[in-house]
């Protein structure tokens, strides 16, 4: 019961404190406009060029974008109790660290399903983009796995955050390049051999493969393969991660070295 407090509350507190200078003035075009924006802008290059039809696009920026809240979050989770000096007193605590780890994550995940269903919807307002009503769950069963490997993705970043002095150059360079790897706007078999093979074990590529697949009108089933190695590609990135804090939270100790940016 303690750890289930430690998970729900602390997971509350640490989100509430990560945006407590942020008002709907922020958020809004922080987390929502810019979504927007970088879904209307891919869609209508692809117009332009004539490359893809809008659900391409939207599909993959859609899903792409719940890694703003994944990376960002996660890294800013971390990193910010590092500047604002409230890092020893988190890591003295006796709090087990595995409920304390994931806690961080729940609302980050729920921060990327919220940002995405808004790309979605406004998408299916603004664009040719009307996949059929009954693939709605399926598609919101793959934007929930993908924004799950993506946060956990970015706590593995987030643990490097204990040792890293500026974990937000490494955060946006991560986000960005995702990009490019993960297939959201360039098919990963149009990419060279090597940048394929590094979007094949980062989270979304297998995503957006299947989300894409479901908006076309695929079932749940016909793309479990994907969705299977997507969570996957996230449990492996979480377990990392944790292993990582672990081991940095340890180091940290030693060498007196939590706080030293």
């Amino acid at each position: 019961m303690n750890g289930l407090r430690i998970f729900a509350i602390g997971g509350v507190i640490s989100y509430r404190a990560l945006f407590a200078w942020a008002s709907p003035g922020i958020y809004i075009p922080t987390m929502l406009g810019s979504t927007l924006f970088q879904i209307l802008f891919f869609a209508y290059m692809g117009r332009f060029a004539e490359l893809r039809d809008d659900a391409y696009f939207v599909v993959g920026n859609a899903i792409q974008i719940s890694a703003m809240s994944g990376i960002y979050g996660m890294a800013m989770t971390i990193g910010g109790e590092r500047w604002q000096g409230t890092l020893s007193p988190l890591l003295v605590s006796p709090a087990n660290r595995l409920p304390l780890f994931l806690g961080r994550m729940v609302p980050q995940i729920a921060n990327g399903l919220i940002v995405s269903a808004f790309g979605f919807v406004m998408s299916r307002l603004l664009l040719d983009f009307h996949p059929p009503l009954s693939s709605l769950p399926a598609l919101a069963v793959v934007v929930l796995v993908s924004a799950t490997a993506c946060t956990c993705f970015g706590a593995m970043f987030g643990a490097i955050g204990l040792r890293a002095r500026d974990i937000f150059v490494m955060a946006n360079i991560i986000y960005f390049s995702m990009l490019l790897f993960c297939g959201v706007n360039v098919p990963p078999d149009t990419l060279p051999r090597w940048m394929e093979a590094v979007g094949r074990v980062l989270p979304l590529t297998h995503g957006i493969e299947a989300g894409r697949e479901i908006a076309a009108g695929a079932s749940l089933g016909d793309v479990g393969g994907l969705v299977g190695t997507e969570a996957l590609v996230g449990a492996v990135y979480a377990a990392l991660g944790f292993a990582l804090f672990r081991y940095f939270e340890f180091e940290g100790r030693r060498r007196a070295t939590l706080e030293i940016l």
